[in-house]
C-alpha cells in the first residue's frame, strides 16, 4: 500500500427524512466535528473517532420531531458506506480486527471481518429506554446499518456490565479499536487476505 494514498471518503445522502454529509479518514488522528442533533449519539461518535484515530466530520438534519430512528439508522448507513469506500480494494490490510474493552464494570468484545458479506451478531443487554436523549434500542439498529453499509461481519458481545452508559460507550470504543486494527496495512500481505483473491 502506498503510504501517500489517503484512505478517505466523503458522502452526502439526502432523503425526505434526513440530510447527511460525512467525511471519514481512516488514516487520521482522532479529530471530529459532529452534529446529529442527538447529544449522546454525538458523544459516542466522538469516541469512535478519537479511539479509532479516525478523522470524522458529520452534519445531520433529521426528522427528530418524529423520533431518533431515521437519524441514527441513516448515519449508520452512511458511516458503513464511508468505511467501505475508504477501505478501497482492501489490498494489504489485515481484514480482521478485534478488541476486548473495559469501561468500569462493563466489558465489551467487538470482532469484525471486512469480508464483503454483511452480518451482525448483537449480544448486549440494555435495560433503560433512554441514555440521555438516545433511545437505547437504536444502538443495535445503528450497528446493523453500519455492518450492511460496510459489508462487514460484525460481532458485539457484552461480557459484563450494568450501567447502560458504560455498556454503550464500551461498544463504540471496542468497535473503533477493532476497525482500526482491521484497516491497518501489513507489509507481509500481498493483494487481499483471501484465498478467493477478492474481498
Amino acid at each position: 500500500m502506498n503510504q501517500s494514498e489517503m484512505r478517505a471518503a466523503s458522502i452526502t445522502r439526502n432523503t425526505k427524512e434526513t440530510s447527511i454529509s460525512m467525511t471519514l479518514n481512516l488514516d487520521g488522528s482522532g479529530q471530529a466535528d459532529i452534529a446529529t442533533g442527538i447529544g449522546f449519539f454525538d458523544h459516542m461518535l466522538n469516541n469512535f473517532a478519537r479511539h479509532g484515530l479516525f478523522d470524522l466530520t458529520l452534519q445531520v438534519t433529521g426528522d427528530l420531531e418524529v423520533d431518533t430512528h431515521h437519524t441514527i439508522e441513516d448515519v449508520g448507513i452512511v458511516l458503513g458506506n464511508a468505511i467501505r469506500e475508504a477501505a478501497g480494494d482492501k489490498k494489504g490490510i489485515r481484514r480482521y480486527g478485534s478488541r476486548l474493552l473495559p469501561m468500569d464494570e462493563a466489558l465489551l468484545l467487538c470482532a469484525l471481518d471486512l469480508c464483503g458479506r454483511p452480518y451482525l451478531v448483537w449480544e448486549v443487554t440494555l435495560d433503560r429506554e433512554f441514555v440521555g436523549d438516545l433511545e437505547t434500542e437504536m444502538v443495535k439498529e445503528f450497528f446493523y446499518a453500519v455492518s450492511y453499509g460496510a459489508q462487514m461481519n460484525l460481532h458485539i458481545r457484552q461480557i459484563s456490565g450494568t450501567n447502560n452508559h458504560h455498556i454503550i460507550e464500551a461498544a463504540f470504543k471496542a468497535f473503533a479499536k477493532a476497525l482500526d486494527e482491521a484497516t491497518q496495512p501489513d507489509p507481509r500481505i500481498t493483494g487481499v487476505l483471501s484465498t478467493k483473491g477478492a474481498l
